[in-house]
Order: C-alpha cells, then sequence, then structure tokens
C-alpha cells in the first residue's frame, strides 16, 4: 500500500517527483528510469489531455525517417529487380513501301504503317516542334515527370482514368516496351524503365525511337509514314510550319486531323500556332523565322494509299517478282516489311493505260446487250526500249478482285505478232535453199509460183496471191509465215525470238503453226521483246526495280543492271523495224500513225488468225506498248472465243487492242 500510496502521490504532486529526482543518485535515478521507458512513448505517458495524443518531435522526426528509408529500400529493390524488357515486335515493325520513278510514294504495304528513319534525316525544325509540344525539358530531364506520375497515382486512387504528362523518354517506353494499357501498374514500370532507359540510351537514340513509334493518325506510326500520310513527301523533306503541324498530331491524331471536320482543323491550327510560338519561348527558333510560318499548311485531303486496288496490286507484283528473281529475298523476308523499293512505274502513264483500257471497253464493250462480250479481259504493259524499264502496266480491272495479272502472265497465244521473230530468224540465218544449202533472205522477198523464196525482179514482183514478206506482216499471209519459219529452221526462230526477250517457258511445241503464233508469252515481254528491234537489235531484258533498301542500306544490287546483249544484227533489227512501220500505218491509218508525233512500227494478230486473242505490239520514240484482248472463264481460265467481240464478226476483237494502243500513245481515235 506504501508503494501505491507514493505513485499516487507522485502523480498528483510532480513537484514533489521532481525534488526527490534532484536527491538520488544517478546511477539510482537511470535504474529506476529504464524499468518505466517504453520503445515508442505513444500515447506519451506524463502528458494528460490532447497533449497526451500528440507525437513527439522526436517521434516524428523517427516515423518520417524510417517511412523514407522503407521507401526508399522499396524503390531499390524494385529499381533492381525490373529490367529493360525486349522491344515489342510490333514497335519495330515496318511496312514494305513502294514508290513510284518519280521518288513520290505509291504504296505502303504491311500490318503496321511504318518506316524507320534515322534522326539525321529528320529535320532539326521537326525535332524541335515535337519537343516543344512535348517535352520542353527532354534533353536535361532525367528521362521521367515526378508530377505527371503523381497525377497519375492520385486518378487511379480516385478511381478516374488515368492521366497522362509523361516525358519524350516515357512515351518511348510505353511505345517500345509495354502495352498502352492505362494501369497503375504499367505506370509504375514505366517510370523505372524511363529512368534506366535514360541512363543506356543517348538522348538522341530516345528521340529517333520516339519519333519511329508514335501514333500520327492515318495508319501512320512514326514521322517518316506521317509525313507521307499528311503532305506526300519523305520525312527529311518537311519544312518548320509542316513539321509543327504534325506535332500538333501527338496529342490525339482523331482529334487534330484537320482534314477530318471543322473543330479538328480549329484545334490543329491552334495547336500549331502554339508549338510555334513555344518554340520561340524555349529558345529553338527565332522570331525571325517564326514569322515566315503564319499560313497553316493544310494536309492532303486523304492519306496515301495503303490499298492494292486498281493497278497498284499489279504493279506490286511485277515489281516482287523481279526482286525475288534478282535477290536471294523470299516471300518470308518481304514479309518481315522494313524494304523501300523504288519502281520504273510511271504514275502518270499508268493512269493513262488505264483511261485507255477503260475508254475502249465503255464505248465498245457491252456484257450486258452481248453474250460475246462477256468475260472480256485486257493485259497491258509500257516498256522503254533504250533500257528495259517497265513505266506502266494495265493487269485487269482491279487487283483485290481479280488477281490473275493479265500484263505479265503467260497464256494467251500472240497469234500474228510472233511473225516478226520469224522474219528476224530468216533475215538472221537464211533459208533453206533448192541445193539442201542456206540462202540470204530479205524482206521484200516473196514466194513464187515454184514455190521458192525470190526476189522481185523484171516482171516477177510481189502481188495479192504472192505477197512480200514484209506484206505478210501487214495482210496477214499465215501461210507464208508457216512456209518460212518451217525453211528457217523453227529452232531456229525459237531462239532468235528468246534472244530478242521472249522467255523460254512461253515457247509453244514446235509444230507447223509455231510460226504464226502458238506460243504464249506476256504483254511485258512482247513490249520488250520489240523494244529489241527499235533498239537495233541490242536486247534488255523488262526491270521494274531501280533501288531496294533496308535500314539505309542498299540491298541486292538493283541499282547496276546487265547491259544490253546483241540478240540481232542491226542491219536485221533495222529491216524488221522498217517492215513494221508498214504494219503500223495500215492497223492505225495514217492520220493517227502521224498524231503519234513518230513513225508508229507495230505487229498485230489479223482476219487469219483464229486464235483466241488479240494484239496490238508496237512502238514510237522510245515506248514499245503491248497490247492484248482475250475472254476467259473465271472458274477455270479457259479461253473463250473472240468471235463476234463488239458485235462485230470481220473484225473478230481484233480492232481494240489497237485502238487501246492508239489512244495510249497519243494518237487521234481509230474508228
Amino acid at each position: 500500500m506504501g508503494k501505491r500510496r507514493q505513485k499516487q502521490e507522485h502523480r498528483a504532486h510532480p513537484e514533489k517527483r521532481e525534488k526527490r529526482d534532484k536527491r538520488e543518485k544517478p546511477a539510482k535515478r537511470l535504474k529506476r528510469h529504464a524499468r518505466g521507458r517504453r520503445f515508442v512513448d505513444y500515447p506519451r505517458r506524463g502528458r494528460s489531455g490532447p497533449r497526451r495524443w500528440l507525437p513527439s518531435w522526436r517521434l516524428v522526426v523517427c516515423t518520417v525517417a524510417l517511412g523514407v528509408g522503407g521507401l526508399a529500400g522499396l524503390f531499390a529493390w524494385v529499381y533492381a529487380s525490373v529490367d529493360i524488357p525486349d522491344e515489342n515486335a510490333a514497335a519495330v515493325q515496318e511496312a514494305n513501301t513502294y514508290y513510284w520513278a518519280d521518288g513520290s510514294q505509291m504504296v505502303s504495304l504491311g500490318k503496321v504503317n511504318r518506316n524507320i528513319v534515322r534522326l539525321s534525316d529528320v529535320p532539326e525544325s521537326v525535332q524541335n516542334a515535337v519537343i516543344a509540344a512535348e517535352n520542353e525539358g527532354f534533353y536535361s530531364d532525367p528521362g521521367v515527370s515526378v508530377k505527371g506520375i503523381f497525377r497519375a497515382v492520385v486518378s487511379a486512387v480516385k478511381g478516374e482514368e488515368t492521366q497522362g504528362g509523361s516525358t519524350i523518354t516515357q512515351q518511348y517506353v510505353k511505345n517500345t516496351y509495354l502495352s498502352q494499357e492505362q494501369t497503375l501498374t504499367r505506370k509504375a514500370k514505366e517510370f523505372i524503365i524511363s529512368l534506366k532507359v535514360d541512363r543506356t540510351k543517348s538522348k538522341k537514340d530516345i528521340l529517333q525511337g520516339y519519333l519511329n513509334t508514335s501514333w500520327f493518325g492515318r495508319g501512320a506510326y512514326g514521322i517518316e509514314a506521317a509525313a507521307q500520310a499528311y503532305y506526300g513527301i519523305p520525312a527529311k523533306k518537311l519544312d518548320p510550319g509542316q513539321g509543327a503541324a504534325l506535332a500538333a498530331l501527338l496529342k490525339g491524331a482523331e482529334l487534330y486531323d484537320p482534314a477530318t471536320s471543322r473543330g479538328n482543323h480549329e484545334r490543329a491550327e491552334d495547336r500549331w500556332k502554339w508549338i510555334l510560338d513555344r518554340e520561340v519561348k524555349a529558345g529553338l527558333m527565332s522570331q525571325e523565322d517564326r514569322e515566315k510560318y503564319r499560313t497553316f499548311p493544310e494536309p492532303h485531303k486523304q492519306s496515301m494509299s495503303t490499298s492494292l486496288a486498281g493497278q497498284t496490286g499489279y504493279l506490286v507484283d511485277v515489281a516482287n517478282k523481279y526482286i525475288k528473281a534478282h535477290s536471294t529475298l523470299t516471300d518470308q523476308d518481304l514479309a518481315h516489311g522494313g524494304y523501300r523499293i523504288h519502281t520504273t512505274f510511271d504514275k502518270k502513264q499508268v493512269a493513262r493505260l488505264t483511261a485507255s483500257v477503260d475508254s475502249v471497253l465503255a464505248k465498245d464493250i457491252d456484257p450486258k446487250s452481248r453474250e460475246s462480250d462477256e468475260n472480256v479481259q485486257v493485259g497491258a504493259a509500257s516498256v522503254r526500249h533504250s533500257d528495259g524499264a517497265i513505266l506502266a502496266l494495265y493487269g485487269g480491272p482491279d487487283a483485290t478482285k481479280q488477281f490473275i495479272n493479265n500484263a505479265d502472265s503467260s497464256g494467251v497465244p500472240v497469234g500474228s505478232a510472233f511473225k516478226p521473230f520469224v522474219l528476224a530468224a530468216a533475215l538472221q540465218h537464211g533459208a533453206e535453199a533448192k541445193d539442201g544449202g542456206r540462202t540470204d533472205v530479205h524482206s521484200g522477198d516473196f514466194y513464187g509460183n515454184e514455190g521458192r523464196l525470190q526476189s522481185p525482179a523484171g516482171t516477177a514482183v510481189p502481188d495479192d496471191s504472192h505477197p512480200s514478206l514484209r506484206q505478210a506482216l501487214a495482210n496477214g499471209g499465215n501461210a507464208t509465215y508457216v512456209r518460212l519459219g518451217k525453211e528457217v529452221g523453227l529452232e531456229a526462230v525459237k531462239d532468235t525470238a528468246v534472244r530478242s526477250g521472249l522467255l523460254k517457258d512461253s515457247m509453244a511445241q514446235l509444230e507447223e503453226t509455231f510460226s504464226v503464233g502458238t506460243s504464249t508469252p506476256s504483254a511485258v515481254r512482247m513490249a520488250g521483246a520489240y523494244g529489241t528491234f527499235a533498239n537495233h537489235g541490242l536486247q534488255n531484258d523488262p526491270y521494274s526495280v531501280t533501288r531496294l533498301t533496308k535500314d539505309g542500306e542498299a540491298v541486292g544490287g538493283f541499282e547496276e543492271r546487265a547491259k544490253a546483249r546483241r540478240a540481232l544484227a542491226p542491219e536485221v533489227a533495222d529491216e524488221v523495224a522498217d517492215a513494221l512501220r508498214e504494219v503500223g500505218a495500215k492497223a492505225l491509218g495514217e492520220n493517227a500513225a502521224r498524231a503519234v508525233g513518230a513513225p508508229v512500227a507495230a505487229g498485230r494478230t489479223g482476219d487469219q488468225d483464229r486464235l483466241k486473242s488479240a494484239w496490238f505490239v508496237g512502238w514510237a520514240k522510245d515506248t514499245s506498248t503491248a497490247v492484248t484482248m482475250f475472254r476467259m472463264k473465271p472458274e477455270d481460265g479457259r479461253l473463250l472465243p473472240m468471235s463476234d467481240v463488239g458485235g462485230d464478226t470481220e473484225q473478230r476483237g481484233n480492232a481494240f487492242p489497237a485502238k487501246i494502243w492508239a489512244d495510249y500513245m497519243g494518237a487521234d481515235p481509230i474508228g
């Protein structure tokens, strides 16, 4: 009871306790205090009322220190345990981009419309616009924005949508290593990885990666695809105004594409102005340069094509075949993407050839009214005979609906358009003579009453019943060329045709009718082979790709092509060419031939042909063009008769390829 009473007195009279403590020896006092001390003095002993529940400053300091230390330890553990992951496959996946001969983009094909470029290929003004718009302190920050992360945490705690505000580094990390989901976990990983990326990569590498992985709308990933989609030019040609307009899209392309709505246009223009002004404020652009960009750079109304519709699919088909034939690349290699294919195709000539085919078909072919006009198909190709460049194709009405490429596939007999190769073989190799030897042949020779070739002399001159070899080109003369081919030798005829540019596997069996066109070369090869006559006997293989690159490096040596080969003696090629000019004048008419602006040399199928196709092949100036028309059942690919096509039983459809050719080459309309 004595001790209890003493404690109660001490609580009631603290001043007595203090006097007693002063009288006690220090050792005794420490021992007594140690018996009653707690590790954490909370609630506080010896305090009453609110003071009992107010922590001491020592407790506050210790608690904060422990909290900070714990967080630091946790951060260190997380930092050490989170590694920079591998890049997402989609983040580095690229499209294959095909370019017209003038360098403009034809089509971009692939799961992802992206073409990765080096930072050095992006103008500094465009880089500055992106930095001003997205992260002004990019070059000095540690790769993260603490404020942005704090906003995300607060939003997540409140159950609201996670907010942005990330640095360029964080956005690059999200695009390249993480998903696009807006969660607190993903945001935490983004923060850690961004710190590590900032330490391991240079700022320029990060900016390059960001520009190549960002979404700009219109199906475009990366600055290169965006430049093509909005302005039809490569990124390296963007000016500061255009660069600022593209930078505005990074805030949200669905709201800032100026071509989609008036509201979007207003938002885009306002942000464009803000970005340029911000560049000035940040010292990234001078006020003098800012004054040059006061008019908003309107982008194209539509993005560049990413479709194989129309003729595009046929052009891509020809380019891909050429790539695989002249390199080690396979279909699988091309499917991986990232290739830039520069072609020989002339955008204007492709459009003109398509328009010519469509015009003639619309005017003369009526499948709704005439059964004989059903399933009519056209194939055409135009080649520059001086080097073999394929300038234009017509492969069919639409590559997405009918992918059989009528311009570059075999299967359609060429008919009398093959006869010039028989004549060339005869001029080159001679023909069988009476005595079993060989005799020289000239295009003016004819088969006389004796059934042997002879040259005009005295009263023995060619006539309608005994036409010369050149006359038989223009007027049919199948029997003449069947006989000539036999006397020259069908193997020699075949060799001459192949040396001139036709493919061996398109050659027919060496039967009696071989010389009048049972072989089935493509329109591309026929145009190229006729170019050998135009080129004085020098043969160039048709080609469609001038340059192929990946990651900025040339692939396959496409820039170096084989030199022209001597296929025919110059005098032989020139004599055939001269004979073909008579064919062209007769087939087109003098006025139409003259309207082309150069002598027209042509071969065609004639009335004597009983094959299921019609052809017209000829050249003027430096362009050789082949046009074929045929009917084919879509179910089985079987050729149908050409008689009565267009309602004209006499022409057998032969007139229409010449009409297409003349319209395309700039001649006056025929018929």
